[in-house]
């Protein structure tokens, strides 16, 4: 089965607003996902998701994914990763990617590369707001869902272990989203440093301009959660003297 999963996440398609098209494709992808995620003792709820929560996974779609294009076999790889059927830590973030792939090849005019620049960087800039005001709500209800759970005594240890895993999964989800932000604001800041070094031009004030409307719009998911929620989430590894404790199941 997983040799195949590569070929089915590669016919993965994108929707409107960033989203994942609603495929049989998509949905098989994500089913497989969260079994690998429990196989791994990474948090997995078996509940079913909320309107909100569905959402949210579908408008992080394009913030986990790569903001360039790559091959059939390398996007097969990232959509899998996106749907925790392969591991986050297998993937490297490469500042230089993105800058490479816009300038690979021939092309017209640098004033392309600019504008290809500027309209991923608003793009982003877009999709951000829409992203924090769901996952805001989902936070506030994982909040009610963790005080409710003294009070109601018909639960047994499976419900409440999967109310903790269904808000460590959303929790996790935000804080990877927070940090491809992150990545994607370095990526993009890379190519127009380089852009403005080899071919310098009007455009790169516009490509400017759409960064920091890019960073601006990044400070909407720091109030959602704790600023050490990546390494938390085992996103990013702690830094000298911290410990994690992780707890699997």
């Amino acid at each position: 089965m997983l040799l195949g999963l590569p070929l089915v996440a590669g016919c993965a398609q994108q929707g409107d607003f960033g989203r994942p098209a609603p495929t049989a494709w998509n949905s098989l992808i994500d089913a497989a996902g969260t079994l690998a995620a429990r196989e791994r003792g990474e948090a997995a709820s078996p509940f079913p998701f909320t309107e909100d929560e569905r959402a949210l996974r579908d408008r992080a779609w394009r913030f986990l994914m790569p903001a360039r294009e790559r091959n059939a076999f390398e996007a097969a790889l990232d959509n899998l990763t996106r749907a925790r059927v392969l591991p986050v830590g297998w993937r490297l973030s490469d500042p230089t990617a993105y800058y490479e792939a816009i300038t690979a090849g021939p092309f017209r005019s640098v004033v392309s590369r600019y504008r290809r620049l500027s309209d991923d960087l608003v793009a982003d800039g877009r999709l951000i707001p829409a992203f924090a005001e769901t996952a805001a709500r989902v936070v506030r209800a994982d909040l009610t869902r963790l005080q409710s759970l003294p009070f109601i005594t018909t639960l047994d240890d499976r419900d409440v272990r999967s109310a903790a895993m269904r808000v460590a999964e959303n929790r996790c989800l935000i804080a990877w989203v927070r940090l491809e932000t992150g990545a994607r604001s370095a990526s993009y800041r890379y190519a127009l440093e380089h852009l403005l070094v080899a071919a310098p031009e009007e455009e790169a004030v516009a490509a400017e301009r759409a960064l920091a409307f890019l960073d601006s719009r990044r400070t909407l998911l720091d109030p959602l959660l704790p600023a050490d929620a990546e390494m938390r989430c085992g996103l990013v590894p702690p830094g000298p003297g911290e410990v994690v404790l992780v707890r699997k199941g």
